[in-house]
């Protein structure tokens, strides 16, 4: 589904209200964290210290699911189905971006349900780290599309009252 939005492409870059800047702005850090999740994945990968890097990516993933589970929250939970009322979610940008987030849940979910198995080869923990690097490419394209198509055509989209309505129901997701 990941083509999708492709026709949504080329929409000039607007001014983001305070809800959406904020939505936007919660993705450098979430980015900075899946880097880390990444570089650990890639370590465990070259077996450098997979015992230690693997029990530092169990306790990193679940910070980041912290940390995700309440970005997901304000988008699934208050702009999306605002956005849908517009153009529906059932299929299209929101239904893409809903998918996206599933599949990153998935893996995530994933690979916490497994990782702390008492006992694990080298070669499973390469293979449950696989899941974290899935969603990391997940996501970081999912965070690009939002920034450059989803959250400029919601600008556009919502009223001003919808947008100060955003962010007043975003505040309340801690």
């Amino acid at each position: 589904m990941s083509g999708c939005m492709s026709g949504f492409g080329g929409m000039p870059q607007a001014e983001l209200s305070e809800g959406l800047k904020q939505l936007k702005s919660e993705h450098p850090p979430l980015l900075e964290q899946l880097e880390k999740l990444y570089t650990l994945t890639q370590n465990i990968d070259q077996e450098l210290n997979v015992e230690e890097d693997f029990i530092e990516l169990i306790e990193q993933v679940k910070a980041f699911k912290a940390a995700l589970d309440s970005h997901s929250e304000r988008e699934e939970g208050v702009l999306f189905p605002m956005m849908g009322t517009y153009i529906g979610t059932t299929s299209g940008p929101i239904a893409v971006m809903e998918y996206e987030h599933d599949q990153a849940k998935t893996n995530i979910g994933s690979f916490l349900t497994n990782a702390e198995v008492t006992e694990t080869s080298t070669e499973e923990k390469k293979g449950l780290a696989e899941l974290i690097q899935n969603a990391y490419f997940i996501l970081t394209e999912h965070f690009s599309k939002e920034e450059n198509v989803l959250f400029p055509m919601a600008e556009r989209m919502l009223t001003d009252e919808e947008k100060a309505e955003l962010y007043k129901r975003i505040q309340e997701i801690k």
